[in-house]
């Protein structure tokens, strides 16, 4: 798969303007300001393909990014406290909505700041995800920032703090050093041969 050739599809603000899904998706998930914008760049080697702000909570549409025969699904991050609760609402209803439809949902990348503890968001996500069943895999950002004392605490913290955390595929992830894209991408290419196969 040719990364480099990723695109900026589309931005949606209410989940009743999501297109149908007419392709396979893979779908990203987490708490404002955990890196998403920075791990998809990293991802498709490209530095301004999602924006990364300095102000948490800035993506508050659902982006929608292209490769080959597969979309990209940054949702917006969840659980940033300095805004309207006319703004969470609609951001809650964006990726429940999201996640309500008939959609190829092919895997959610759920992303967690490797550096603190899971917080009850972020496992209320992942209880969301087992209860209906979607596919997930745990990219544990800003891996880069730990020594490897604390890396090897906290792989062992957030399998207990997780649900089913002795089960789950969890990959360290650095957007800074490009710990993990390679797991990453083999996982993606896995899927699209799968759909291939099918197809």
């Amino acid at each position: 798969m040719n990364y480099h050739r990723a695109q900026f599809l589309c931005a949606y603000g209410i989940s009743s303007q999501l297109p149908p899904s007419d392709r396979i998706e893979i779908a990203f998930a987490g708490r404002s300001n955990v890196g998403k914008s920075t791990a998809i760049n990293k991802i498709f080697s490209r530095k301004n393909l999602a924006r990364v702000s300095a102000v948490p909570g800035k993506t508050a549409t659902i982006n929608f990014y292209g490769v080959e025969n597969i979309h990209f699904v940054d949702l917006p991050g969840y659980g940033y406290a300095k805004v309207a609760k006319s703004e969470k609402h609609r951001w809650s209803e964006l990726i429940e909505g999201y996640f309500a439809q008939d959609r190829n949902l092919q895997l959610v990348m759920q992303l967690v700041d490797m550096r603190h503890p899971a917080s009850a968001l972020d496992v209320q996500m992942v209880e969301f995800l087992i209860a209906h069943e979607l596919p997930f895999i745990v990219l544990l950002t800003k891996s880069d920032k730990l020594n490897q004392t604390k890396r090897k605490e906290r792989l062992a913290r957030i399998r207990e703090e997780l649900p089913c955390g002795d089960q789950l595929t969890i990959i360290p992830f650095s957007g800074e050093t490009g710990e993990g894209v390679d797991e990453v991408h083999a996982i993606i290419e896995e899927i699209a041969a799968a759909e291939e196969t099918d197809a």
